[in-house]
């Protein structure tokens, strides 16, 4: 379902980015509708699949998953059979938080966490390099993050 987003939708959308747990009457208050109008408003997003899902975000650090590495991977050949073998095998993989196949000098691009370097290092041993269709594996270790924000900008 198409949906028209108009400038109260956005409003609901960018308050729900910072807190999805927010009450209906706080949320209505907060963008200037009484709460049956906003409720109303908020299940049509739902519907129409712009609200995707609700979800708790958690602190990386404090459940064992305090680092984040980016690997950059080559696959054997550009075929869409071995492209299918690794979004399958990727997808098993619960430490590969995302996975995006790119233009360029790389095949795909992992955001992957794992408690420390070590866990990575056998992550990577264990599973990653096993994957058939990959011919290569580099990995970039992030210093520092200095965003991290799940809030998507939306256009008015």
């Amino acid at each position: 379902m198409s949906m028209a987003l108009d400038e109260i939708d956005r409003r609901i959308l960018k308050v729900l980015q910072r807190d999805g747990r927010i009450s209906n009457v706080d949320l209505a208050s907060e963008v200037g509708l009484s709460p049956s109008p906003c409720l109303r408003r908020v299940r049509l997003l739902e519907d129409a699949g712009i609200i995707d899902r609700y979800v708790a975000v958690l602190d990386p650090a404090k459940v064992g998953a305090g680092l984040t590495v980016f690997a950059r991977v080559w696959f054997k050949t550009q075929d869409a059979e071995v492209t299918l073998q690794f979004a399958e095998a990727i997808r098993r993989l619960p430490e590969v938080m995302e996975c995006y196949l790119t233009t360029g000098e790389c095949d795909a691009i992992l955001r992957i966490v794992t408690a420390d370097l070590h866990s990575y290092w056998r992550f990577q041993a264990d599973h990653l390099t096993r994957i058939p269709s990959v011919l290569n594996v580099k990995t970039d270790v992030p210093m520092e993050t200095l965003k991290r924000s799940f809030e998507l900008p939306l256009a008015s």
